[in-house]
This record gives C-alpha cells, structure tokens and sequence, in this order.
C-alpha cells in the first residue's frame, strides 16, 4: 500500500521552471527523509536533492542543481517538492521520488521509490 506519485514534469525551454510534487501515502511521512533522483536511458541513477525528516528539514543537493533546485516538503500534506530554476538541457531525464525511514543520504538506498516523471529541457 506504499505510494509514492510524482507529478508535474514535463516541457520546459531552457532557462525555465518547473515544478514537481511527490504525494506519498501508506507510511508515516514525517518520520522519513525523502529525495529526489533522475534517470536517462542507458544510465544509471543520479542524485539529486534529499530533505531531513527532522524539524530542522536539513537540505543537501548535488553539484549539479545546487543554486537552480530546490527540494522542500509538506508534512501536512504528505508531499515533496523539487523546484527547479534555470533549466538547462541536462537535466532532461525521468524524475523519482524516493523515501528513507531514517537518515537522508545521497545514495540510492531508500526503502520507498515513485513511478517517475519525465522533465524534458529544450535548448
């Protein structure tokens, strides 16, 4: 019964925003990190962003989106969120969201994953 639905991708031109939501459901939210991780065809999957479950809701991004992404969540609503400025073309890809019952790592251990979004960044 664990769901995990990632919603709000699709085409951006570059430069742009867009906007991505992660409704989740069957497990206790609050008390889990999340994450966001993307996938292009032929490899493997790429951190992204994670947010704490602690009060604190410590943030850590990769290299690559630090300063144009960021993550946030809702715990009211069971959802996180990943903002995403200044597009560019690479960060095409299919967008998961991921949940951890425990510390936010930037790994891809994470007990809970989404179906995916696909964010397409036209140049």
């Amino acid at each position: 019964q664990v769901q995990l639905v990632e919603s709000g991708g699709g085409l951006a031109q570059a430069g742009g925003s867009l906007s991505l939501s992660c409704t989740a459901s069957g497990f206790t939210f609050s008390r889990y990190s999340m994450a966001w991780f993307r996938q292009v065809p032929g490899k493997e999957r790429e951190f992204v962003a994670t947010i704490s479950s602690t009060w604190r809701a410590s943030t850590y991004y990769a290299d690559s989106v630090e300063g144009r992404f960021t993550i946030t969540r809702d715990n009211a609503k069971n959802t996180a969120y990943l903002q995403m400025n200044s597009l560019k073309p690479e960060d095409t890809a299919v967008y998961f969201c991921a949940a951890r019952n425990g510390v936010a790592v930037r790994a891809n251990s994470y007990d809970y994953w989404g179906q995916g979004t696909q964010v397409t960044v036209s140049s």
